[in-house]
């Protein structure tokens, strides 16, 4: 038996809106690293009060600091992607927003074709530092299991 409703809501991966702030209710969860969690929720998450606002945010805060195009790396393997670890991709841009909804994707080349592969799966090669760090940000929000 678990023993409190939050406890219930973070192993599920849900956190409800509850007259809190959503993300600092996430974050209370987590071992903090401090300048990262300021980062996400001052520039990406900021006056967002829904998963819609959440994942534009997210969206347009990626597509602003990412300097594409880029080289990266599969770091993991994914049952709906195609992608194997420790493949190489170029990277050519965020992927429609429709794709975005729920969680982030990239458009890339990948056997010469374009392909939307998800952010959370490749880690940068040859990106520039603020590319690195917005796809860590990227990678701590869902390593940490936050949702929008």
């Amino acid at each position: 038996m678990r023993q409190n409703d939050n406890e219930a809501e973070r192993e599920s991966g849900r956190v409800e809106q509850k007259g809190i702030d959503v993300y600092s209710a996430c974050m209370a969860f987590t071992q903090k690293d401090n300048g990262r969690d300021e980062r996400i929720r001052d520039e990406i998450v900021v006056d967002a009060h829904d998963s819609e606002e959440r994942a534009m945010g997210w969206y347009y805060y990626l597509d602003d600091v990412l300097d594409f195009p880029f080289k990266a790396r599969c770091i993991e393997k994914r049952p709906a992607s195609p992608l194997v670890q420790n493949e190489i991709i170029q990277v050519l841009g965020m992927a429609i927003e429709k794709e975005c909804e729920h969680e982030m994707f990239v458009d890339s080349i990948w056997n010469k074709r374009k392909l939307a592969v998800p952010l959370a799966q490749i880690h940068p090669i040859d990106g520039s530092e603020k590319t690195k760090e917005a796809i860590d940000d990227w990678h701590y929000w869902v390593r940490e299991g936050y949702e929008f």
